[in-house]
């Protein structure tokens, strides 16, 4: 009995450790195969790993550093749950045939932000690679086009975005959530759903139901109002009027024209923020947004959304003609050393004063010519750094100060 007792543990501490080492060369294997297929995206680092014969594989100090960006997205903690280790795995053996129940959760989720986040070398193709207006832009500048970015929401008390994330896979669908500290949260819902970690754009096609995303903004946009209507001259409401400019050139560039519930549901979003609960269909036209037909009636045609717990009817698009956007007007310059007080526009300073400007729109002239025009993001006693809107984010542009031959501002003008 004492024999078959000792042979007994024997067995099984031989198949602990066969487990152990199996599932870690196995992660690593799938891991290696992972860092392959995103290497020309960026750099994907495991940290240390470990395991447990219940099903779970625990990834700790792990990261993702895109080649785009100028910080990595920490991962604190990294846990995937198969269930059982049989399911682990067959999982890790062939990642293309999941179980039908997984779960993956990222906890320490953490990225710290600098002014610029996009590094120089990447360049701009348009708005969104197409050269059409973005839809949802936010301006938080007297310039218009200087949209809000990574410097404005560290001088809003925003230095770093971090939170942890969910992913359960079950036989009825897919749930995701992602919970921030201090910029709101995000929950979708996708009957019928099942991830393809191989392909992951499969899994538009594995259901044909509609996703419910719940956004909560847990009190950012009331924030961001505040912060970009100041920074603009503008009280809120009018700064809302001007986004909302923005959210209509851009439909109509595309051919689209927003109901008045819409536009009245996006301005209240901006101002106050709160619970959005929208149904969407990827791959669909308008992401499942109802397009009504120009000069017919929407006949009951409406998103399904609820603001604040509260359906909000009336909600759709409608067909029109694109319509080109036409460059905004230009306010007349001032001649050179007269200031206009109360009118924007550009105004000469001193270079050798520029840090006073720091975080403002301004245009600096290179002794051979060229012109470069943006945020201005730091100076030091060597150079500049200019932040322009590229492809949607901000790069930044050292400039040596012994080249530059005039350093504008964009502002009011002042009292002589």
């Amino acid at each position: 009995m004492m024999r078959l007792l000792k042979l007994l543990v024997v067995v099984g501490l031989l198949g602990f450790v066969v487990f152990k080492a199996g599932v870690w060369w196995l992660v690593d294997q799938r891991m290696s195969e992972a860092r392959t297929a995103l290497e020309s995206y960026g750099v994907l680092e495991r940290g240390t790993m470990s395991s447990s014969v219940d099903g779970r594989v625990v990834l700790s100090g792990a990261s993702w550093q895109d080649f785009r960006l100028t910080r990595p997205l920490d991962l604190g903690r990294v846990e995937f749950d198969a269930g059982s280790p049989f399911r682990l795995a067959a999982a890790l053996l062939n990642p293309g045939a999941l179980p039908a129940t997984w779960s993956l959760r990222v906890d320490g989720l953490g990225l710290v932000l600098e002014a610029t986040m996009f590094r120089n070398w990447v360049t701009a193709d348009g708005e969104n690679g197409r050269g059409e207006p973005a839809v949802l832009a936010l301006s938080c500048a007297p310039d218009p086009r200087q949209q809000l970015g990574s410097g404005d929401l560290m001088r809003m008390g925003i230095t770093v975005l971090g939170g942890e994330f969910l992913v359960h896979q079950g036989p009825d669908g897919v749930l995701a959530e992602l919970n921030t500290a201090g910029t709101g949260s995000m929950e979708l819902e996708w009957p019928g759903a099942r991830v393809d970690v191989l392909e992951p754009a499969r899994i538009a096609d594995s259901t044909g139901e509609p996703l419910t995303l719940t956004v909560r903004d847990g009190g950012l946009m009331r924030r961001i109002a505040a912060y970009c209507a100041r920074e603009a001259g503008l009280e809120p409401p009018a700064w809302a009027d001007q986004a909302l400019a923005s959210f209509n050139q851009g439909l109509a560039a595309r051919g689209l024209v927003p109901s008045r519930q819409l536009l009245a549901l996006y301005r209240q979003w901006l101002l106050e923020g709160g619970e959005l609960r929208v149904a969407l269909q990827p791959g669909a036209p308008a992401m499942g947004i109802p397009v009504v037909a120009a000069g017919a009636e929407p006949d009951g045609a409406s998103w399904p959304v609820a603001y604040n717990d509260a359906t909000v009817p009336d909600v759709y698009l409608r067909e029109a003609n694109p319509v080109q956007a036409e460059p905004a007007e230009q306010q007349p310059e001032p001649a050179f050393g007269q200031e206009i007080p109360g009118q924007q526009g550009w105004y000469a300073a001193s270079v050798e004063n520029a840090s006073e400007w720091i975080g403002r729109q301004v245009r600096v002239t290179l002794s051979n010519d060229n012109v470069v025009e943006g945020r201005l993001v730091s100076v030091s006693e060597r150079e500049l750094e200019v932040a322009r809107v590229v492809a949607g984010g901000e790069v930044a542009y050292p400039m040596l100060v012994r080249a530059v031959t005039g350093f504008e501002v964009w502002r009011r003008g002042r009292q002589q």
